[in-house]
Order: C-alpha cells, then structure tokens, then sequence
C-alpha cells in the first residue's frame, strides 16, 4: 500500500512504491487515492526512450517509468514524512546533511551520500548547475526531494 509515511530504501523503494515494478500493480491505488499528473518525455541521445512521469499530489510522491510501464525511479518533496535509515528526510538543510553523513558527492545536479548510488537528494536551481563543491552549497539551504533509483553506473570503478 502506498505510503507517504514510508521508509526511504534506497535501490529499492519510496512511498511503498517499488523500482522494478510495474505501475499496473499501483494503478488503481493512486487513482483511486491520488490526484495524478501523468507526462510523456522522452530521454535524448543515445537512446531516444519515451517514458512517462507520474505525479501524486503535487509531487508529494513522484516516479518515472519507462514505455512499457517499468518504474526506474521514485521521488518525493518536502511533504513526505518518511526518512532514510531513521535520520535523513526531504527538506533537510545541508548542514543537517553533512552533519549525518560521511560522505558527500555531487553527480549530475545531485547529491549521492555516503557512497549510495541507491539514493541522490537533488540540488535545487541554481546549485544543479553552478555547484562544483560540496563547499558551493549554502549550509541553510533546503534540499526538498530525494530520489530512489539504481545509478550505480555512476559509482567510480575499482
């Protein structure tokens, strides 16, 4: 069942809803449940994939599938009451965040945290951009949404 209250499982799931999984499985959940926003796109070159965003309330609860209906990534806002592994939520400061964590690494507009490519909190405009440095980041500002997925392409080879 889905659930804004959910533990945050990185490479696994957020809101109780599952990477891997079809979006057939929550179908009549979140319609029966949610407001839902739903978006074509498609990802650029090389791969030219259409895929689809859902949004829940406002993106209290966002996810992204592929064509053919498999969820590759989950997200969340501020609104979202869970956390991941008991200490770390949406709308926590950067201070709070480097304060409960060993490791920080900016990828892609995003933030990976203690060498979990399961998990990235994204950084909000302009710091998607400018920010080279975890140093670049003002301690007060507010990162809003964390997302589930598998970048573990982006982890460093051994």
């Amino acid at each position: 069942m889905i659930d804004v209250s959910a533990n945050i499982i990185s490479y696994i799931s957020l809101g109780n809803i599952e990477i891997g999984r079809s979006v057939d499985f929550y179908y009549s959940e979140i319609y029966g449940n949610f407001d839902v926003s739903v978006k074509e796109y498609m990802i650029p070159f090389p791969s030219n994939e259409k895929m689809y965003g859902y949004s829940l309330n406002d993106d209290i609860l966002m996810f992204s599938t592929t064509n053919d209906g498999v969820i590759v990534s989950v997200g969340c806002n501020e609104n979202y009451k869970g956390k991941y592994k008991d200490k770390l939520y949406p709308g926590i400061t950067m201070k709070e965040l480097l304060d409960l964590t060993k490791s920080q690494r900016i990828l892609n507009g995003t933030l990976i945290i203690d060498e979990d490519y399961g998990l990235s909190f994204t950084l909000p405009s302009p710091y998607d951009e400018i920010a080279d440095y975890i140093e670049h980041i003002p301690l007060d500002l507010k990162l809003n949404e964390i997302y589930v997925s598998d970048n573990s392409f982006w982890a460093p080879k051994k």
